[in-house]
């Protein structure tokens, strides 16, 4: 009897649930918090088995009796294990053929990519956040194209493979831009002297990341308690700022910057050499082939290093396809592995609400309705979140599958087979 497996489908695309039994003092362990607002990534940290072998720590106590470790230790709970080895076996039971698992994930539709940010350089949070998600089943992690960073990413991917050996390794991909235009390639900045010091920082509240942190000071004879004579330390935490423009129309004084910046491409070819490097992701605006065939001159002798090529655009209306397609024109003759198209909805604002998911899936219905697109994988960001699978099957476009194979068990739209998977970035960085 075949077992339809839509409802597994729908949980592979939403790794967050699964990272979340990994969480609350059964996986993973919070750490008291440093100040208020500090993002749950800042809380957490692996704990050894040790630590509960030793008697050191009771299973389930609070994280505020232990020390903080030596970095990093490795995280080996039960709950993580459990969790973990239940998305190796699914994962085993739906892959097809001699293909990647990658690839078969994005033939069935239920490739899911954590986006760590392509500006988000904090090494310590990049390696938890690939850990946890190397164990939750991702088919690949996004990264800034830097070399701490990738090491960062391969280091929390090894410790995943220690505690479950059969986990899925997922492809490592760095990411570029082709100009400066892009929103992912920007940190805020601002001088924290030039704040009143009675200002209410509305800016470290708004802050997803915690990459604002303002502390007052006094100033010569005065006291903290008369802030008109104190002034601001502290200001943008540049690795952790990742360029989401939240802190710039709340400043009531207009402090605030955005400077952006481009990826060196000699850099990102040196990097594209590495074998922990599977996939290279390019971001560009839309706004001509210039740049990125400038780009793609400078990086093309180490495309075919990689496995995958994906290049990730937002939806310019009726000249989306011709592009496109302009783009596939240039890369085409130099692509040895797989390409995908990254949908780019509403950059980085999936941990916003519900409805930020919206743009995303309407650029794939606009995709969905037009025959002459390139070829390539598709797959959804900007904006993603919980809600984006739900709004995907009432547009007719997410894909059920059963066991075994990938045979089609439910016909849901014309279009099923369009979206390969979902990237999560805000949303799954939240958890």
């Amino acid at each position: 009897m075949t077992r339809t497996v839509s409802e597994s489908s729908e949980s592979l695309l939403n790794p967050v649930a699964t990272v979340d039994q990994g969480i609350d003092g059964r996986g993973l362990f919070l750490h008291p918090r440093e100040r208020n607002g500090t993002g749950l990534w800042n809380q957490i940290f692996p704990i050894s088995r040790s630590h509960f072998d030793s008697g050191e720590v009771a299973e389930g106590e609070a994280m505020a009796a232990v020390p903080l470790p030596p970095p990093p230790l490795l995280a080996s709970h039960a709950a993580v294990r459990a969790a973990a080895s239940a998305v190796c076996r699914s994962r085993r039971a739906r892959r097809a053929g001699d293909q990647p698992p990658q690839v078969a994930a994005l033939l069935r539709g239920d490739w899911v990519k954590l986006i760590c940010g392509a500006s988000f350089e904090d090494a310590a949070d990049v390696r938890n956040l690939s850990l946890v998600y190397t164990l939750a089943g991702v088919d690949c992690i996004d990264c800034a194209a830097d070399a701490s960073v990738v090491g960062a990413v391969n280091e929390g991917i090894d410790v995943a493979a220690s505690i479950i050996p059969a986990v899925q390794r997922p492809w490592v991909m760095v990411s570029v831009n082709d100009d400066c235009r892009d929103l992912h390639f920007r940190k805020a900045e601002f001088d924290p002297e030039d704040c009143p010091p009675d200002c209410s920082k509305p800016c470290e509240k708004v802050c997803p990341a915690d990459a604002i942190s303002l502390e007052s000071v006094m100033v010569g004879e005065h006291t903290q308690s008369d802030p008109l004579h104190g002034k601001f330390k502290g200001g943008v935490l540049t690795e952790r700022c990742y360029g989401c423009g939240r802190c710039l129309p709340v400043c009531p004084y207009d402090r605030i910057r955005a400077v952006s910046y481009v990826r060196d491409p000699t850099t990102t070819s040196e990097l594209l050499k590495r074998n922990d490097v599977d996939a290279i992701e390019i971001h560009t605006t839309g706004k001509g082939t210039d740049t990125f065939n400038t780009l793609w001159n400078s990086l093309r002798e180490s495309i075919s290093n990689v496995k995958l090529v994906a290049v990730s655009m937002p939806d310019i209306g009726e000249s989306t396809v011709d592009f496109m397609n302009a783009l596939y024109a240039i890369m085409e003759p130099h692509i040895q592995g797989y390409n995908l198209w990254q949908l780019d909805g509403r950059p980085m604002s999936g941990d916003i609400g519900r409805g930020a998911t919206r743009e995303t899936v309407s650029f794939a219905v606009h995709m969905a309705s037009v025959s002459e697109r390139p070829p390539g994988f598709y797959q959804l960001a900007g904006g993603t979140n919980s809600y984006t699978v739900d709004c995907l099957k009432k547009a007719g476009l997410f894909r059920s599958t059963t066991f075994p194979g990938t045979a089609t068990s439910e016909m849901i739209g014309s279009q099923q087979t369009l979206i390969g998977g979902i990237a999560y970035g805000g949303y799954a960085r939240k958890v």
